[in-house]
């Protein structure tokens, strides 16, 4: 297989932005549990707002399943947690517990079953579930359209008047390297490891 960076660098599009920003990478995250709280809490705030959040929340609770579970809702309430978001926390540590997920779970279950899996635990959207394969899982064939950050970066890259699915069509020739062209998308308006606006309706 090509090198994802030797392969975008060819693209018209994301070839300037390769050189500008360098060779960004994807790596699984070390802990799986503590990306997907990231997530949730970025669910709709800005970066900053989320960022203070996490962590007081890491900060208050021991950051596993059971830790979180034994946290009573004004402790995460503390934290700076909506009632919703405190249900949302809960409802994911309880799945991680009951159901046994881990990055080694979903080591080899294809990307769309990872989606369907962590869909079906309410307060995870696919939002949420696209930025755990890229961020928690390490896939590099991703494309987040429902990401804000992404369709500004095709809106100012390719065009500004694509739709939703004329961006994902767009983005097939990208495949199989689209969480790579995702990372340099997201670069195009603004430096940011990832988007924060939660588009599915949780």
């Amino acid at each position: 297989m090509s090198d994802p960076h030797d392969r975008l660098r060819e693209d018209p599009d994301l070839g300037p932005l390769v050189e500008t920003h360098g060779e960004l990478t994807i790596s699984p995250a070390e802990d799986f549990f503590a990306r997907i709280l990231t997530s949730i809490v970025r669910q709709q705030v800005s970066m900053a707002s989320a960022a203070a959040t996490r962590e007081r929340l890491f900060d208050a609770v021991a950051v596993t399943p059971s830790g979180v579970l034994a946290a009573d809702d004004e402790t995460l309430r503390d934290a700076g947690l909506s009632r919703q978001k405190t249900r949302y926390v809960n409802n994911v540590a309880r799945a991680f517990e009951e159901r046994g997920l881990s990055r080694t779970y979903f080591e080899d279950v294809d990307d769309e079953a990872v989606v369907d899996e962590l869909t079906s635990i309410t307060g995870v959207g696919e939002w949420t579930a696209n930025m755990q394969l890229i961020f928690s899982l390490g896939r590099e064939d991703v494309f987040p359209v429902g990401d804000l950050g992404v369709r500004k970066g095709m809106a100012s890259l390719v065009d500004p008047e694509l739709t939703r699915a004329e961006m994902s069509a767009y983005a097939e020739r990208w495949a199989p390297y689209r969480s790579y062209a995702s990372l340099y998308l997201w670069r195009v308006e603004e430096d940011i490891e990832e988007s924060v606006d939660e588009v599915e309706s949780l």
